[in-house]
């Protein structure tokens, strides 16, 4: 080997652009993000050929001064950081100073400014080549442009691993998408090959900003998504979540901002899993488009060159705030409860309410097989607010008898009807193979599985009678070894007091070992090694845990479908509307236990379009 030496400029400049500029839409996010940092609130991009030719972005934002321009270009040089206490609490997009320094040293790059809203403005231009830079006088209105053209000309390798133009364009689309949707104030145009592509006028109302959110994630999104906003202390946390129905087989739809930033975080993805956990299909992946605000010194964003990850000085702290926040509001989207506000609960980070009040024939014991909650399982209806001619008396009409009433009075009076309230799911018409409930409501015609739908809420009322008892522990009669890492024993040693909590007793045997002497009484006979491994990768990786919650709400959920009404059984019209206001006060009752759909709503408009009415 030759002797240490140092890089030349160039080189030193293409070795950083291989970690910032991997493609076309690299180069316009970086440029971006630097319009943004300058206050701009209307942001032109002009693409052409897939960004492969040319990317031209301007903005009308501070300016560079004259002689600041070389400098601009010079690599680890940056108006956005002075001092080390800068770093540690960064508040704008980008702060390396490597961004232009790095594009340059790949393509033929002109910098235009003006700082002034009058006067010429000044033009640097740069070559990879040799990256000296020359300054000259331009007509510019106040605000930057950069034009990037050809780029990778000096590195014909780097060039070669660019797709086509189709696809290049299709990622500097998601680019602008995304710092779209976190810059509601910002006005953003998208030109590709001279044609008009996109255009995000600003947006400061709501409205304006779901039109916004709308164009980029669709307007089925924003009909199934609920607007939210909570804040505990220092945490914010704000957007619109995807009602668990408007699942994806994919995470395209999936959009996170820590202060205006887009990150992906292995914190942030489990604790919307989990908040999720309940009542996604299997295999099926949550929409959303969240906001999370906190101290900029609080979170860590110089771990990435690309800055798409972050890391999180309290990563448990935000952990509990996204779970806690997100899982109300997933439990807060049933029948009748979607369609408003969020409850006061949400709004201000406190617990909402469960609804379904007392739980009827549900013993507070460790509900195991042996358990009266599973040899006697809730009795069907298991309403808690009266019986159902006691409800429909309160709403003023006739009492049903029976079978005679599911045999000959299958309508709702009308004429009643006008001057009452409503229920969100209405009230029972009739049965339909024994299998569905056809219910009438104001918007027309609603329709409900009544297995899956008592199977939610038999699910949901077993939780609360075993979570108000908490854990019980069940002595294994011969301690179970386990063979650990050090990392890991040490680990389990640490959080002794939090393997009680969850109903395992365990004690150090050696430098590797760990000893269990008890395992939660509802999953005795489960192989418990697993089961403690999982858990101690839970709080190595996140600091917390909720495998056994996870594997005691698996066998809850087999208990609850083994315990719900079948398909098949003739129900009396008493006995739906039973269901139907159980269902209303449950939480998460829109989905079964396994993540399926519960109920669904035909307005008129859809019941007429089919039989061509009004046409």
């Amino acid at each position: 080997m030759s002797r240490i030496h140092l890089l030349n400029p160039r080189l030193a400049n293409q070795i950083a652009a291989g970690e910032v500029v991997e493609r076309p839409a690299s180069v316009v996010k970086e440029l971006l993000e630097n319009s943004l940092d300058a206050g701009a609130d209307n942001i032109n991009i002009d693409i052409e050929q897939g960004g492969i030719k040319r990317v031209r972005i301007r903005d009308n934002g501070s300016g560079i001064e004259k002689d600041d321009l070389p400098l601009a270009i010079s690599r680890h040089a940056t108006s956005k950081i002075l001092a080390l206490d800068d770093l540690e609490a960064v508040g704008t997009l980008g702060f390396r100073g490597e961004a232009l320094a790095s594009v340059a040293s790949v393509s033929r790059l002109s910098l235009s400014s003006n700082t002034l809203d009058e006067g010429a403005g000044w033009l640097a231009r740069c070559e990879g080549r040799d990256m000296t830079v020359g300054v000259e006088p331009t007509a510019h209105p106040r605000g930057t442009s950069v034009e990037v053209r050809d780029l990778f000309f000096n590195t014909p390798a780097r060039r070669k691993f660019l797709r086509t133009e189709k696809t290049e364009y299709l990622r500097i689309d998601d680019v602008v998408k995304k710092l779209a949707l976190s810059h509601f104030e910002v006005a953003f145009t998208l030109r590709h090959n001279n044609k008009p592509a996109r255009r995000f006028p600003a947006a400061s109302s709501q409205l304006e900003q779901e039109r916004r959110v709308a164009a980029v994630c669709g307007p089925a999104f924003m009909e199934q998504a609920r607007f939210f906003n909570t804040e505990v202390g220092d945490l914010r946390l704000w957007g619109w979540l995807g009602a668990p129905t408007f699942s994806r087989s994919q995470a395209d739809l999936q959009f996170f901002y820590v202060n205006g930033r887009s990150i992906r975080d292995k914190v942030v993805s489990h604790a919307v899993r989990q908040a999720y956990q309940d009542v996604l299909y299997h295999g099926r992946h949550p929409a959303y488009v969240l906001f999370l605000e906190l101290p900029a010194a609080d979170v860590d964003v110089n771990v990435h060159p690309t800055k798409h990850e972050v890391r999180f000085r309290e990563s448990r702290t935000v952990h509990g705030f996204l779970y806690g926040s997100l899982s109300r509001i997933v439990a807060d989207m049933g029948p009748g409860r979607d369609e408003g506000e969020p409850s006061a609960g949400i709004l201000t980070g406190v617990p909402v309410t469960h609804l379904a009040g007392g739980v009827s024939g549900v013993k507070a014991v460790g509900l195991d097989r042996q358990s009266p909650a599973y040899q006697h399982p809730v009795p069907f209806p298991a309403s808690s607010r009266g019986t159902v001619s006691e409800q429909m008396a309160v709403y003023q009409l006739p009492s049903q008898d029976g079978d005679a009433a599911a045999a000959g009075n299958n309508s709702m009076h009308s004429e009643v009807a006008e001057h009452t309230e409503i229920p969100p799911l209405g009230y029972a018409l009739s049965q339909l193979r024994s299998i569905y409930i056809l219910a009438e409501n104001r918007e027309g015609l609603v329709l409900v599985d009544m297995h899956a739908a008592h199977e939610r809420i038999t699910y949901e009322q077993m939780k609360t009678a075993y979570n108000s008892v908490g854990v019980a522990a069940q002595p294994l009669l011969v301690p179970e070894a386990l063979a650990l890492s050090e990392k890991e024993a040490d680990c389990g040693e640490n959080h002794l007091a939090l393997f009680e909590t969850l109903g395992i007793t365990l004690q150090r045997a050696g430098p590797e070992s760990l000893l269990v002497r008890a395992v939660p009484a509802l999953l005795r006979g489960a192989d418990v090694e697993p089961l403690v491994r999982d858990v101690l990768a839970d709080l190595l990786t996140h600091g917390t845990t909720r495998r056994i919650e996870e594997h005691i709400n698996e066998i809850l959920s087999t208990m609850a479908c083994h315990g719900s009404v079948r398909a098949g059984r003739q129900l009396t019209l008493t006995e739906m509307n039973a269901l139907l206001r159980e269902m209303e006060a449950t939480e998460r009752s829109g989905q079964c236990n396994h993540g399926r759909p519960t109920w669904t709503q035909l307005s008129m408009n859809e019941l007429d379009s089919l039989f061509m009415r009004g046409r």
